[in-house]
């Protein structure tokens, strides 16, 4: 069971079957994903290196495992008239290649179906507001309490589901925050979290329906930008940026940049807040605001896209304004007592 590989320059390969697979047109050629979707288990390989010549060599089984095969001469690696790279007698060295049949594509579906099951979860339990954050911060820290308090008012507030990265620190506290308003939860774990020494797939209290264990960084990050999105007026949806590190960090420069250049993938502007507590990204806005006097972000730029907030108090009055709320817990209740009556 094999194939053979035309090594043409560029993006295609042409395939000619050499054993049991189905019979392709020999001037065939076909996208290289296409190719290896048909192949997804170790066989034996056929790779012309031009047109005349052919090489065999198995498909490696193990990750450490290397493939050898001698690729072209050191004075004409390429054919310029065929485009094709060629074979000669006198091979002056040997080049590795390690060639995974399928392997590739195989992970971008199992990405595309985690995806999928991100989105599902979301339109099960409804979108809301993204908490990013330090899973390191425990209990002991100050920070903790008041993401605790955070997480509490803004789902009283908004009255929408909240979303985290379901992992420790402040992630965790933001998530008890909502469930002590009595608002629904979700999230997007990811098996080992920075700092962990051990991984585990479970959450220590919220139930399995509310959250799911990504396997893929990717498909986490698409969690937790479409738990934001806002497609309709209704829908009272943030991203909370807690104090973090470079996980943190990264989500938040990720999100930044979908919003800068509206890729989003929200009908609706979306509210962004930093929460800077004690100052805690000071250092970060003084260089971003040194980015602008370096000209490689424009001025006003970064502060026009999201809302620093020195405290909660700052955080809920922002969202008030911008949903166009009542920010205090009394007049929340008058209003919720009018709608009754009506």
């Amino acid at each position: 069971m094999g194939f053979s590989i035309g090594c043409s320059l560029g993006s295609h390969v042409l395939v000619r079957n050499t054993g049991k697979f189905p019979p392709l047109c020999r001037k065939e050629r076909l996208n290289l994903s296409t190719m290896c979707s048909e192949f997804n288990k170790p066989c034996k390989i056929r790779v012309s290196l031009c047109k005349s010549e052919l090489v065999d060599f198995d498909e490696r089984t193990s990750p450490t495992e290397s493939l050898v095969v001698p690729f072209f001469d050191n004075h004409d690696p390429r054919n310029t008239s065929t485009g094709h790279f060629k074979l000669s007698e006198d091979v002056s060295f040997i080049a590795a290649i390690e060639v995974h049949v399928g392997s590739a594509v195989a992970v971008s579906v199992q990405i595309r179906k985690e995806i999928g099951r991100c989105y599902e979860l979301i339109h099960r339990l409804g979108r809301g507001v993204v908490y990013l954050g330090s899973s390191r911060m425990g209990p002991d820290h100050p920070h903790y309490s008041q993401a605790l308090e955070l997480g509490r008012e803004v789902a009283n507030l908004l009255d929408c589901t909240s979303w985290t990265g379901a992992g420790p620190g402040l992630m965790d506290a933001a998530t008890k925050g909502a469930l002590e308003a009595g608002k629904p939860v979700g999230g997007f774990k990811i098996a080992k979290e920075a700092g962990e020494w051990t991984a585990s797939n479970f959450h220590s209290y919220l139930p399995s329906e509310t959250y799911l264990t990504c396997r893929f960084f990717s498909a986490r990050k698409h969690g937790l930008v479409d738990a934001a999105v806002r497609s309709s007026c209704s829908d009272r949806t943030a991203v909370v940026a807690l104090p973090g590190g470079i996980g943190t960090l990264d989500e938040m420069f990720e999100i930044l940049t979908l919003i800068q250049l509206q890729r989003i993938g929200s009908e609706l502007p979306v509210p962004f807040l930093v929460m800077n507590y004690d100052s805690y990204y000071q250092k970060l806005l003084d260089f971003l605001g040194d980015c602008e006097n370096w000209g490689t972000v424009s001025k006003g730029e970064v502060a026009s896209l999201w809302k620093i907030c020195e405290n909660n108090s700052e955080a809920l009055a922002y969202l008030a304004d911008f949903y166009g709320l009542p920010s205090s817990g009394e007049e929340r209740h008058e209003v919720s007592l009018h709608v009754k009556i009506e």
